[in-house]
């Protein structure tokens, strides 16, 4: 390093009423930067420290006033920059006459950080150096010298940013993923680099999936985890709602991944935003283990975009009957038979007792005159529809027809993907074979030349079809005797509810209908009806 120019304040008077006054030492202060934790950038760290130490130290007209430096920190804004701003704030406290830097690109990289942090400084009577420069901020042309100076160097902060943007983009192309473990529940770092599933925080996230299947909404499940102890990764250590949304709209969970869900601005503010189509979006598939299956990730996705869909059918009531609902099923399923409102759940107070009772929300609002529906009690309500159920599952018949056909279908696509692949290869194999003989016939080259090309094409077909037989066998085999097992367990199988489920109900139930005081119509998930009387 070059040495500083040496800086003396020499006192206005010498002597005060003829007794000679000790000259006051300078408190100079030092500041230094690395942008990265790299090796040769911390030997790079250590090196200035020490020097900066033993040149204020060997200099008897100077007193240390304290060595500043930030280490892999970028110099494009000074938020993060802890020592930087401590030694502005001991500056401002007049504890320092003079500071020392190595260069501009060391104090800042952003033009306008840089000068106005030079004029607080200047206008406290505080000048820096910078070494290689050889720049003195107290000069009257230093500023038009620096503001060239960190001109230079933001410019070249923005010229590595978009070289590393550059090479963000061909890492994505080619379906490089880098994974943030710190915060990535459920996963850990492998030895090869990859992700690797723990146990124990995969089945979290598997009962986060379950929960939310189930009905509860991401405010009651994060209560749930939190009164269990559950652990997380958040900083507060805290389950939330916005937790759980991204866990359960988080792909890596399905061994899939999304880059580039958000991007920088700049190198400057390094503001981070949503991609929203601003630039490109990579999707790798089956890039690491899967704690969730696609099957039920779908469908979570199905019920948050339902429950965002909901739309207030209610203007009056303190309760807002557009959001989702999670404590009562029937908030969502319960509507009434003469105008098609929604019931909702109210709590009547009458010679000191409590009922509970469900009405039709146009009714409430508008009166008998509007809707003339009856006001239905929640248990006899809850015992029609335990009935209905139970019927619904105790009609074996028609039930186990159904399951049964069910059971054929899924079974019988087990291996359908391998199959298709194999169908579809040897179609193309097929193609590419018709168009030689075309080539051929039309004398566009010599049929020996194709002579490898057509051998290879048979084999291939070959394989690929011995392979195809044996699938189709084994699938078939395979499938028979498992659905064999499971038609007989369906035939053995007594369905009987006890009691009224919220759970149950919200899978099982499309609606329910309030035809009269006397009886509902309970429409099952795939259009089956059963109607049950409303008993006191």
């Amino acid at each position: 390093m070059e040495a500083a120019a040496n800086v003396r304040i020499i006192p206005a008077k010498q002597k005060i009423m003829g007794v000679p006054v000790q000259q006051k030492k300078v408190n100079v202060a030092a500041y230094c930067r690395v942008s990265t934790e790299a090796e040769e950038q911390q030997n790079s760290y250590q090196v200035q420290i020490e020097y900066y130490t033993n040149y204020i130290n060997s200099n008897p007209e100077w007193t240390l006033a304290g060595i500043f430096a930030d280490e892999g920190i970028s110099g494009t804004q000074t938020k993060n920059r802890t020592e930087f701003n401590r030694m502005i704030r001991m500056c401002k406290k007049k504890k320092i006459d003079l500071v020392l830097c190595k260069s501009t690109s060391r104090f800042s990289r952003n033009t306008v950080d840089c000068l106005d942090h030079i004029r607080l400084l200047k206008s406290l009577g505080i000048g820096v150096i910078f070494e290689k420069e050889n720049i003195n901020t107290l000069t009257a042309q230093s500023e038009f010298i620096l503001s060239l100076y960190s001109s230079f160097a933001q410019a070249e902060s923005e010229s590595i940013s978009k070289n590393i943007t550059l090479g963000n983009q061909m890492a994505f192309k080619e379906g490089k993923v880098r994974y943030n473990f710190k915060y990535l529940l459920g996963y850990k770092k492998g030895d090869d680099g990859k992700p690797v599933i723990i146990p124990e925080e995969a089945t979290v996230i598997q009962l986060i999936f379950k929960l939310y299947i189930d009905g509860g909404s991401t405010h009651t499940i994060a209560q749930e985890l939190n009164n269990k102890k559950y652990p997380t990764r958040s900083k507060s250590g805290k389950w939330s709602a916005m937790l759980i949304k991204r866990i359960l709209q988080n792909e890596k969970y399905i061994g899939d991944c999304l880059l580039q869900k958000t991007y920088t601005i700049d190198c400057i503010s390094h503001k981070a935003v949503k991609n929203n189509g601003e630039r490109p979006m990579y999707y790798v598939s089956d890039c690491h283990p899967a704690i969730i299956d696609k099957n039920t990730f779908n469908i979570v996705q199905q019920e948050i975009a339902r429950r965002n869909a909901k739309r207030s059918v209610c203007t009056n009531t303190f309760t807002e009957q557009g959001r989702y609902n999670s404590k009562y099923a029937l908030t969502e399923l319960l509507i009434c038979g003469e105008c098609g409102t929604a019931y909702r759940r109210c709590r009547w107070t009458s010679h000191n007792r409590n009922r509970t009772v469900w009405r039709c929300i146009n009714r409430l609002e508008h009166g008998p005159k509007y809707c003339k529906s009856p006001t239905i009690d929640e248990e006899p309500l809850h015992n029609a529809i335990v009935r209905a159920i139970n019927e619904f599952y105790n009609c074996s018949d028609d039930v186990a027809k159904v399951l049964k056909s069910a059971t054929d279908t899924v079974l019988s696509g087990s291996n359908d993907n391998e199959i298709k692949q194999i169908e579809q290869r040897l179609k193309d194999i097929d193609q590419a074979r018709n168009d030689f003989v075309n080539l051929i016939a039309t004398e566009t080259c010599a049929p020996d030349s194709l002579d490898d090309e057509f051998a290879r094409l048979y084999s291939e077909e070959g394989k690929l079809s011995q392979k195809l037989l044996s699938l189709k066998d084994k699938a078939n085999t395979e499938s028979t005797e498992l659905s064999d097992e499971i038609k007989a367990d369906i035939d053995k199988s007594s369905f009987e509810l006890h009691q009224y489920d919220d759970i149950l109900v919200r899978k099982v139930i499309e609606c329910v209908k309030i035809l009269n005081k006397e009886e509902i119509s309970v429409t099952f998930k795939g259009g089956y009806e059963i109607k049950s009387e409303l008993l006191t």
